[in-house]
């Protein structure tokens, strides 16, 4: 489900239709992981995954799902020309994935790829806009 949601999120955003991308993303939050954007926005980066595993009882799909997601949201924010916002989520999508790699007894190719290309994107932002 999330593959799909994401596949109908970067469509959105290909067209341009940035109302019904940013739609589709907070209920993307809401129907898989029951909780709106803000509650996971609002969690610092530094305690993003012992919050969600150890108050709030998330599992490892969960964390996946949330790493998806955060990754669509910075893909938004910086179309929308918000690049503090695209950063934060950038780096909450990085943590995520590096936490999943670090617990995961497999190694994934894509989760690697998205890691380097999630460094990568972070560098620029910070570089490009001076942001920290």
């Amino acid at each position: 489900m999330i593959g799909d949601l994401i596949a109908a999120f970067l469509g959105l955003l290909k067209k341009g239709d940035l109302d019904q991308a940013e739609k589709l993303i907070e209920r993307g939050y809401i129907e898989l992981l029951r909780n709106d954007a803000s509650f996971f926005l609002l969690i610092p980066k530094e305690q993003l995954t012992d919050k969600l595993i150890g108050e709030h009882h998330y599992e490892h799909y969960h964390l996946e799902i949330l790493a998806e997601l955060f990754y669509a949201e910075a893909k938004l924010s910086e179309v929308q020309n918000r690049p503090q916002q695209s950063l934060a989520c950038y780096e909450k999508s990085l943590i995520l994935s590096e936490f999943l790699e670090q617990n995961d007894k497999t190694w994934s190719a894509r989760r690697e790829e998205r890691k380097i290309f999630l460094e990568d994107k972070i560098a620029e932002l910070r570089l490009s806009k001076n942001l920290k």
